[in-house]
């Protein structure tokens, strides 16, 4: 068997527009395809053997077992491998369930889709579950072990940590989008100029001079003993020297920690003699970035953890080091084993505690303690492990929020608002947190900028708190705010490119601030930001991360969505211009009907109360509205279209082409917009297919709002050029000639080039065409013999990308299909794009049109451009 490709989905995609992350891998099944699992001696009992927990997949049967059913009777192994590699996922901790396989239009050759948790997990999944199917049917042995270890270790590096992935959650859970900035904790929350930012839990509007002060151990303590609040008594020394002073002025016990420590690095408690704070020094030398080292006084009592946020306390946990009680029979290695057998212990943060591991420091707190790992401690002796109560360290936590005494609450909300933090974890030591500190003799021991959140969230025992909330809550204080900004999604198979232009020019008019997103590149107000095919997901997020923008316009074409998905989880309104046969046979995309799919995938995202502006005179097109959870509007260049007529009697919105007018109608009142033969794009109504993309970007911008006047004045100012429109109906006009360059790279796109050029008065019609690699070749014959009909003399040209197929078996199909048409036509070939141009204007008849279909679009216009200027001169015979 053979992985062609694996691709990670992560978005809204065709598999699925609700399941955005899903794998989506290609797998030749090779010799395969003739042995399913009831064709090979022994593969279903070896699975069962290997997977006794596969019994839960139900597979199309609807019941327990169902799977293994379907292994029996007899099932290819792209199916079985499948369900491999969501199980490998379970068994490593991510309970993840949904898959599917199917053909992928080649004997043999299947899409193999299924969901995963972390993306690098699910392509390590995808590549061990062939390697798992291969072992199954060979009959080797194979260690799971590993794959599945490598796949925790892999999660622990790429996911959330537990404090970002809460906030995180409850933005989703509020309609609030997101996006990660690196591949650490860094996270947007909403989308362009109404962006918010965290990274774990510091925000955006965290105070950074509450951050430095929280980082400097000195100054914090400093600024607390002035406003009277209890720390204990303490030193700050630089110096080995320094050490026995200041012992004798703190007095033991002691803490001994770095000034500029976190997570409890470098961290020593409960030190009794100078020995041990000699050690104690070093060891916080070694985790101090800035050498500076805290003694101060160990102040007994239990590990207390005060969250506060927006200056309110919102949790309080007690918090035990990781430990394990004697019970007079058991090692203290078996104890810990016993601990870490609890279901709730995992690996990093996977589960709510933490497996307790015995590393260099929990052997020194042993010996330290007068034991071995080997030895047996007294029933009921509490032997400490670690020296700080972290979770992540193997410590529990007991939720006490609702027992913290008034004054206690009171001095946390206090000490947030002294040190200047949103967001901020304060450690008070104390016998009994439900009285006052001054009445325990306790004392508050630090504040933390970007306090975890793991131990509220999910604590060992006590009721769980929702801390992400309120953190949500101040960012977006308005109700119903999701940070988002207007996203209008553009797809089809001709005219999107243009109608995003027009709708992105409409609203930059209006006065946004428009990013969008077209296969010429990525635009920020207009300003060119990223060049080439920019119709993908990660050009969308480019224009969503922007805070500058406020008003999104963004192409989405079917190489993105199969790609990656969209970039995008929800728009506002997507416009479908039409769906033309165009890459049939790609990406195992063999018919019209899938094509449609792919493109039905960007109205299906629309916000329940956003609008679907849909084609109504191309049948699969207006079927999407079938599968659309919003509203639906319709465009048609006829006005009695019965599809416009029925949606206008259900006082829909529309817009139509009629008695030369382009007009909005709200039910079937109709509002003229202007006449198309006075918008410059139409070239005086004489470009149908570009009435067509003015009817549904109008529709788009009437819907967001913008005013039938702004809409007039934006068509008016939009005027087809190598600037607004590159590539796009750009008619260059010499002394003796004109040259009309345009990106037609389709049937669809050829035949409506052909109606408005039939339009175009010309002494000789001159094409310069070339086939297309990724196309196949019926589609190459047929834009052969569509040039065979436009044109009165053929120029053959080759792309620069070939995409597959050789420069002879492109110029081949073109032929074929000129010939179909008129055996006579007069065909040169000039392979390089260049010396094509420079040979249709040096043979231009005076009065001809030349038109020059182009795929790398900047290329063409830039010649166009130079030969233009050459003729302005009088030395256009000077060219070579």
């Amino acid at each position: 068997m053979e992985i062609r490709s694996i691709n990670a989905m992560r978005g809204p995609n065709y598999w699925s527009v609700r399941r955005h992350k899903l794998i989506v891998m290609v797998l030749d099944l090779q010799e395969m395809e003739e042995y399913p699992s009831n064709k090979i001696d022994g593969f279903p009992e070896r699975l069962k053997a290997m997977f006794p927990s596969m019994y839960s997949h139900r597979c199309s049967e609807g019941c327990e077992g169902g799977f293994f059913m379907r292994v029996d009777d007899g099932t290819w192994m792209g199916h079985v491998i499948e369900h491999i590699a969501l199980e490998i996922q379970t068994l490593a901790g991510m309970d993840t369930g949904f898959g599917r396989t199917r053909g992928y239009g080649e004997e043999g050759v299947y899409n193999v889709v299924f969901s995963y948790m972390e993306e690098s997990v699910g392509r390590y999944a995808a590549k061990a579950a062939v390697r798992i199917c291969e072992a199954l049917i060979a009959g080797e042995d194979y260690d799971l072990s590993e794959d599945i270890q490598e796949m925790r270790e892999l999660r622990e590096a790429d996911r959330l940590g537990p404090s970002t992935g809460s906030i995180v959650a409850e933005a989703e859970a509020r309609g609030i989008p997101w996006i990660r900035l690196n591949k650490y904790s860094l996270c947007q929350l909403g989308y362009g100029a109404n962006q918010k930012r965290i990274q774990a839990t510091v925000t955006s509007e965290t105070s950074s001079i509450g951050v430095e002060l929280a980082c400097d151990k000195e100054d914090t303590k400093y600024l607390l003993e002035q406003a009277e609040v209890e720390v204990p008594r303490g030193d700050i020394i630089r110096r080995e020297r320094s050490l026995e002073e200041a012992c004798r002025y703190v007095g033991f016990p002691l803490v001994i920690k770095p000034i500029d420590g976190n997570h409890g690095r470098g961290i020593t408690v409960d030190i009794q003699n100078y020995d041990d704070a000699l050690v104690a020094f070093r060891h916080a030398k070694d985790s101090s970035r800035s050498g500076a080292i805290i003694v101060e006084k160990f102040i007994t009592g239990d590990d207390y953890r005060l969250l506060v946020i927006n200056n309110k306390l919102v949790a309080a946990a007690i918090r035990t080091p990781a430990h394990v009680i004697g019970d007079g029979k058991s090692t203290i290695q078996e104890l810990i084993d016993k601990v870490n057998s609890d279901p709730r212990r995992g690996y990093g943060h996977e589960k709510v505690l933490t497996q307790i591991t015995t590393n260099e420091l929990t052997q020194k707190l042993i010996a330290d303690a007068g034991y071995t790992l080997d030895s047996i401690i007294a029933e009921g002796e509490k032997l400490i492990l670690k020296d700080t109560a972290n979770l992540s360290t193997g410590g529990t936590a007991e939720d006490v929020t609702d027992i913290v005494h008034p004054a206690n609450v009171s001095m946390a909300e206090r000490i947030s608002k002294i040190i200047d933090l949103d967001i901020c974890g304060i450690d008070v030591m104390t016998t009994d947190i439900t009285k006052p500190l001054s009445e325990t003799g306790g004392a508050v021991l630090e504040v933390n900028a970007g306090p975890g959140f793991r131990m509220h969230l999910a604590p060992t025992t006590g009721l769980p708190r929702n801390v992400a909330a309120p953190v949500i809550d101040k960012l977006f204080p308005q109700k119903g705010d999701t940070g988002r900004i207007p996203i209008i999604a553009t797809s089809g198979t001709n005219g999107k490119t243009t109608t995003t232009r027009l709708i992105a020019h409409i609203a930059k008019m209006k006065g946004y601030r428009v990013g969008y997103t077209t296969s010429d590149g990525v635009y920020i107000q207009n300003r060119l930001l990223m060049t080439g095919d920019c119709t993908g997901p990660a050009s969308t997020e480019f224009v969503l991360k922007d805070p500058t923008v406020n008003f999104a316009v963004l192409e989405c074409a079917r190489g993105g969505l199969l790609r990656a998905g969209l970039g995008f989880k929800k728009c506002d309104v997507a416009v479908v211009t039409n769906v033309a046969a165009d890459h049939l046979g790609l990406k195992g995309i063999n018919t019209i009907e899938q094509l449609a799919k792919v493109k039905a995938v960007v109205p299906e995202t629309v916000l329940p109360d956003g609008y679907a502006i849909l084609n109504a005179d191309d049948d699969l097109v207006y079927d999407m509205r079938r599968n659309v959870e919003c509203n639906v509007a319709l465009f048609s260049m006829d006005e009695n279209n019965p599809r416009i007529k029925a949606l206008q009697r259900l006082n829909g919105i529309t817009a139509v082409y009629e008695s030369g007018f382009v007009t909005i109608c709200r039910g079937e009142w109709k509002m003229r917009i202007m006449k198309a033969e006075n918008i410059p794009l139409t070239y005086g109504g004489k470009a149908k297919f570009m009435i067509q993309n003015v009817l549904a970007a109008v529709l788009a911008a009437n819907i967001q709002g913008i005013s039938n006047e702004d809409i007039k004045a934006g068509l008016e100012t939009f005027i087809p050029s190598a600037s607004q429109t590159p590539g796009r109906l750009n008619l260059f006009e010499f002394n003796d000639f004109n040259i009309l360059l345009d990106y037609a790279h389709n049937p669809a796109g050829m035949r409506a080039l052909q109606k408005f050029t039939d339009e175009l008065e010309s002494t000789v019609k001159v094409g310069i065409i070339a086939g297309i690699g990724d196309r196949r070749v019926e589609d190459n014959n047929e834009m052969g013999s569509i040039a065979a009909e436009m044109f009165d003399e053929i120029i053959i040209r080759q792309d620069k990308r070939l995409r597959g197929k050789t420069e002879e078996e492109l110029i081949k199909m073109l032929n074929d299909g000129i010939k179909s048409k008129d055996p006579n036509k007069k065909t040169t070939i000039i392979p390089s794009e260049k010396e094509a141009i420079k040979y249709a204007v040096k043979n231009a008849e005076k009065g001809s049109l030349i038109i020059l279909c182009s795929d790398v679009v900047p290329d063409a216009l830039d010649l166009v451009k130079n030969l233009k200027a050459l003729d302005a001169k009088g030395e256009l015979h000077l060219i070579d």
